[in-house]
């Protein structure tokens, strides 16, 4: 059976832990690494292919984008007109379906598949949100984060002018209400009230209880761990009073890898088109025969 060619676009902590997912994958083949920098490569990739240009890498089948999410439409875009496939773990909820209705477009018109979202959360929680509401239509469904690092909260952070490092913690508050705690290091000459004034501002958090520290040191405070629990009370039919849960305690960015790549062999059995995880069936997720898949799983 002939492999599943992949590139890994960007080489940060995601990136780091989807080259160790593809590795350890038997229908995947690392085909190599887009990064800006060629000249200073960490020792574990000195038998990849590493590039600044996904062009110079040979038969591409699909990227994962493991890169920033607001470079990620821009970046996704370029890729799908080369006819290659696309995955992101683009996570700003507001502007999923937005980017959903962009990409596309440009997949159909090159003949590519980009599935979007596609970490965690959004991503498989918002699979299992899907189901829970299947299996109650009427109700409500609490998503609480945490407590632990959300990646996406700390690299906007860290793109704020004057952060030098930062960390974001998602604390649960209960009922999908959360409390952001962020801790950052400064570059000399900036102060810190305009720069916390800054973050506070910034989409990711205007819309939470933000608390932000300035620390000697964020490196002393990082801890990858995460964790979510689902919980939605409803109605089945006529019945009232069910309630579900889902709970995980997990490491943020493997299991975000672990998705990323899944989609990334999903990709390979739909037809063009931007998708989004909820769109995908999930046996499509799987390595293996659909036969033997059906008889294991059902």
């Amino acid at each position: 059976m002939k492999k599943i060619r992949v590139a890994i676009v960007s080489y940060g902590n995601i990136g780091k832990h989807v080259l160790e997912t593809i590795l350890c994958t038997p229908d995947f083949e690392l085909a190599g690494l887009v990064r800006r920098d060629v000249t200073n490569i960490p020792a574990e990739l000195n038998n990849v292919k590493v590039v600044t240009n996904i062009r110079e890498l040979k038969e591409v089948d699909v990227a994962i984008l493991c890169s920033p999410t607001r470079k990620v439409p821009t970046l996704a875009k370029e890729i799908l007109s080369l006819g290659i496939n696309t995955i992101d773990s683009f996570d700003i909820h507001t502007k999923v379906w937005d980017l959903r209705q962009e990409l596309d477009v440009e997949a159909k018109k090159h003949q590519a598949v980009s599935i979007i979202s596609s970490g965690w959360d959004p991503g498989s929680d918002s699979v299992i949100r899907t189901l829970m509401q299947a299996m109650a239509p009427k109700g409500v469904t609490y998503t609480n984060f945490g407590p632990g690092m959300s990646m996406g909260h700390t690299v906007a952070v860290k793109a704020i002018e004057g952060v030098k490092d930062a960390l974001s913690m998602t604390i649960p508050m209960g009922t999908g209400i959360h409390r952001r705690m962020v801790y950052i290091e400064l570059k000399d000459g900036y102060q810190f009230e305009n720069v916390a004034a800054a973050i506070k501002k910034d989409d990711y958090f205007a819309h939470d209880e933000t608390h932000i520290t300035q620390v000697a040191s964020v490196d002393e405070l990082k801890d990858m761990g995460h964790g979510v629990n689902l919980i939605r009370k409803g109605v089945s039919g006529k019945t009232q009073n069910q309630l579900f849960e889902f709970d995980m305690k997990i490491n943020n960015p493997a299991l975000t890898a672990q998705v990323l790549v899944a989609c990334a062999r999903a990709s390979m059995k739909q037809r063009p088109g931007a998708y989004t995880l909820i769109e995908i069936p999930p046996i499509d997720l799987l390595e293996g025969e659909k036969e033997n898949l059906i008889k294991h799983l059902v």
